[in-house]
């Protein structure tokens, strides 16, 4: 198995907040790690570091290869960084955004239409090419991102909350582009507020809290440790109370038994865990906002 990332004991802080604390990562060659975790629990600062934006303040990572401490070049010319918000330059046209950073990366002249022309067509926007992109729909502005982010293939594409403000169609559409790049042997570090995302892209969720892995798994692994099935009781006043079982008889009843006392439900359904009740059973509600 060989991996694009192995970190070991990063840290950092910002003035007395420790926002990393001994974190180890690894993330598989080829896969989607999708790092989920509250705000401030440390998901930008690590995709930070990873991408030489920050130093860390102590630890080790390899990315692509390269050290992150002694060659830092390498590693640049290795990944590729998508933010949260489209970064095209909304005067220009697509295929001038385009033009625009494959110059910027010093490829030949004589290469770049050639390659312009090829991400067009990968991503959708050949009959769009010669508008401005300030007339692109929000997921087609995203499209456009990525292509720009993959005017050199990158091996590690670093995409944070890649689907912010795009509507359901735009987001099955990029996540379709993702799936692609992924079968052609580009890595993925996702991080994302959408746990439906990380359920459907990520071969790998790592939940961060308090700048630590506090779980790491396939999101089904991740589901069957908070329960096999989820009891949900509600109450009259409105009191709701769901509880971890196994999904057997017996443990139902018993689960049944221990809330008794707090009165009688007026409804008692079963659904089978999500990631957001895994994410809700593994994070805490005190993370500072910070990175």
């Amino acid at each position: 198995m060989t991996y694009t990332v192995t970190a070991e004991g990063l840290c950092k802080s910002y003035g007395d907040h420790l926002v990393l604390d001994q974190l180890d990562l690894a993330i598989e060659t080829g896969s989607v790690l999708a790092l989920l975790g509250p705000n401030g629990a440390g998901k930008s600062t690590l995709v930070r570091i990873l991408a030489t934006l920050v130093a860390p303040d102590a630890g080790a990572a390899i990315v692509a290869g390269h050290d992150l401490a002694t060659e830092p070049r390498a590693v640049q010319r290795a990944i590729s960084l998508t933010g949260q918000f489209a970064a095209v330059d909304e005067l220009l046209t697509g295929r001038e955004n385009l033009e625009l950073m494959a110059r910027l990366r010093r490829i030949a002249p004589r290469a770049v239409r050639q390659r312009v022309g090829e991400l067009l067509a990968e991503f959708d926007l050949t009959d769009a090419a010669d508008r401005r992109a300030g007339t692109y729909s929000g997921g087609m502005q995203r499209r456009l991102d990525l292509a720009i982010s993959m005017i050199e293939r990158p091996q590690l594409l670093f995409l944070d909350e890649p689907t912010t403000g795009l509507d359901p169609r735009s987001r099955e559409q990029l996540w379709d582009t993702v799936r692609r790049l992924v079968g052609e042997g580009v890595t993925v570090l996702l991080t994302t507020q959408y746990l439906e995302e990380a359920d459907q892209l990520a071969d790998t969720v790592a939940v961060l809290d308090h700048g630590r892995i506090v779980a790491r798994g396939s999101a089904a692994e991740l589901k069957a440790g908070v329960g096999q099935e989820v009891l949900r009781l509600e109450f009259p006043d409105a009191r709701v109370v769901e509880l971890a079982t196994t999904g057997t008889v017996a443990d139902v009843q018993a689960a049944l038994d221990r809330y008794a006392a707090g009165g009688t439900a007026v409804k008692v359904s079963m659904h089978r865990p999500s990631l957001d009740e895994v994410f809700l059973s593994l994070t805490s509600t005190e993370s500072k906002e910070v990175a």
